[in-house]
């Protein structure tokens, strides 16, 4: 995609893998925070990935990927844009 990022329907057609080109890190911490100001409530917090609740669920790891849980492509590709051009870069 141009768009800044690829977005994969995962196996289980129930959820969407984000990866952002060119982010191959990111400051978990600060990009957990960015997605939690968006409105989304914080779940678990490790150092291995963050989870988040809202009008999807999320779990967003050190490398910069973002797994959007719901069919709704149009709503997967909304927070993909939002996490390629604002949380991402927290």
């Amino acid at each position: 995609m141009s768009d800044g990022f690829v977005m994969e329907l995962c196996g289980n057609k129930a959820a969407w893998q984000i990866v952002p080109e060119g982010i191959t890190t990111i400051n978990l911490e600060a990009v957990g925070m960015a997605i939690a100001e968006s409105g989304y409530t914080v779940g678990i917090q490790t150092r291995l990935c963050w989870t988040f609740s809202g009008p999807c669920d999320l779990t967003l790891y050190p490398s910069g990927k973002l797994m959007i849980k719901t069919e709704d492509k149009a709503l997967a590709s909304e927070v993909a844009q939002l996490h390629v051009e604002q949380w991402a870069h927290a």
